[in-house]
């Protein structure tokens, strides 16, 4: 396989709609999370969204690095 088609290859993979549907997805979890923070002054509502917060992150990172380690 060449070099310029490995490179292909890898672009359509990092191009894939999936991967940036499941970024936005973990950005509307994590925006609900930062929402409900600071909307709200309640102690175990506060750390249910620092929890929902984490969620969202941990998916948009799992997004990111399915884009950067397309090969």
């Amino acid at each position: 396989m060449g070099h310029s088609e490995e490179r292909e290859k890898s672009m359509k993979t990092a191009n894939q709609v999936s991967i940036y549907k499941s970024l936005l997805v973990g950005i509307l979890i994590s925006a609900v999370g930062v929402f409900g923070r600071f909307a709200f002054d309640s102690t175990a509502l506060s750390i249910a969204c620092w929890g929902i917060l984490l969620i969202g992150t941990i998916w948009s990172f799992r997004a990111v690095f399915k884009i950067l380690d397309a090969k």
